[in-house]
C-alpha cells in the first residue's frame, strides 16, 4: 500500500534523525567543554557563576543524548507511547531553549554592570586574605589587566589606597616589587579586567549561537516526523 511505504519511509526518517539528534548532542556537549576551557580562573569575580553557562549548555547536550535514543527505540519498536514521550520531550527542551534565548537577548546589556560589581566586590578585600589576592593576581596575569576598568581604580582600595602603586600582578613583565615602579605607565597592562572578560564572553556567543540554532532546526523536523509516525502508528497501519 502507498500509505503504508509512506509510514516506512517515516519510521526510518525518524530513526535517522534521532541518530543525526544523537550527534547534535554530543556537539553541545562538546561546545560545552570548549567554553569551559577557553574561560579563565574567575574566582575573583564573587556571586558570578562564569561556568554557569556552559555547565547548563553541557547538561542540555547529555539530555538530547539520552533522548534521542529514546527515539530510536520508539521507532524501531513502533512504539506509540514511547514515540509520543519522545516529541513531548523534545518540545519542552525546544520551549526551554527559546525561554533561554530570551532571556539571554533581554539581559545582555546587564553582564557588563554585574561582573563590574562582582569584581569590585573583590577588589575590596584584596588586602584581607592571602587567598582573595591570589586569586586576582592570578586573574590579571592571565588575562594581562588590571583593576577594574583600568588600572587607576586600585587607587581607591587598600594596600594601593591613595597611592600610584599597584599589584605586581599588572606589570607587563612581572617581577618583585614592580608595581612600584610607576615611572613609567607605559610599563603596565591598562586595560580592565572586566571588559577582558565580557569580551571573553562575547566571543564565544556565535559559536553557541550557531550550534543552538543548527539544533533547534533539528528538533523542528524531528516533532513533525515523530508526529507523522505517531499518526501512523495509531491510525493501525502496519509500519514494518
Amino acid at each position: 500500500m502507498a500509505v503504508e511505504g509512506g509510514m516506512k519511509c517515516v519510521k526510518y526518517l525518524v530513526f535517522i534523525f534521532n541518530f543525526l539528534f544523537w550527534i547534535a548532542g554530543c556537539a553541545l556537549i562538546g561546545v560545552g567543554i570548549y567554553v569551559l576551557v577557553q574561560m579563565p580562573n574567575l574566582e575573583a569575580f564573587k556571586n558570578f557563576s562564569a561556568s554557569g553557562p556552559a555547565i547548563v549548555i553541557i547538561a542540555v547536550g547529555v539530555v538530547i543524548f539520552f533522548i534521542s535514543f529514546f527515539g530510536c527505540c520508539g521507532a524501531v519498536k513502533e512504539n506509540y507511547c514511547m514515540v509520543t514521550t519522545f516529541a513531548i520531550l523534545l518540545g519542552l527542551i525546544f520551549l526551554v531553549e527559546i525561554a533561554a534565548a530570551i532571556a539571554g537577548y533581554i539581559y545582555r546589556n546587564q553582564l557588563h554592570d554585574a561582573l563590574d560589581a562582582s569584581f569590585r566586590d573583590s577588589m575590596k578585600g584584596y588586602n584581607s586574605t592571602k587567598e582573595t589576592s591570589r586569586v586576582i593576581n592570578d586573574l590579571q596575569k592571565d588575562l594581562k589587566c588590571c583593576g577594574a576598568n583600568s588600572s587607576q581604580d586600585w587607587a581607591n582600595y587598600d594596600p594601593f589606597k591613595g597611592t600610584k602603586f599597584l599589584p605586581d600582578s599588572c606589570c607587563k613583565n612581572i617581577t618583585t616589587n614592580c608595581g612600584r615602579s610607576v615611572s613609567n605607565p607605559n610599563n603596565f597592562n591598562n586595560e580592565g579586567c572586566v571588559n577582558k572578560v565580557e569580551g571573553l564572553f562575547k566571543n564565544n556567543i556565535p559559536i553557541v549561537a550557531g550550534v543552538a540554532l543548527g539544533i533547534a532546526f533539528f528538533e523542528i523536523l524531528g516533532i513533525v516526523f515523530a508526529c507523522c509516525l505517531m499518526k501512523g502508528i495509531r491510525s493501525g497501519y502496519e509500519v514494518m
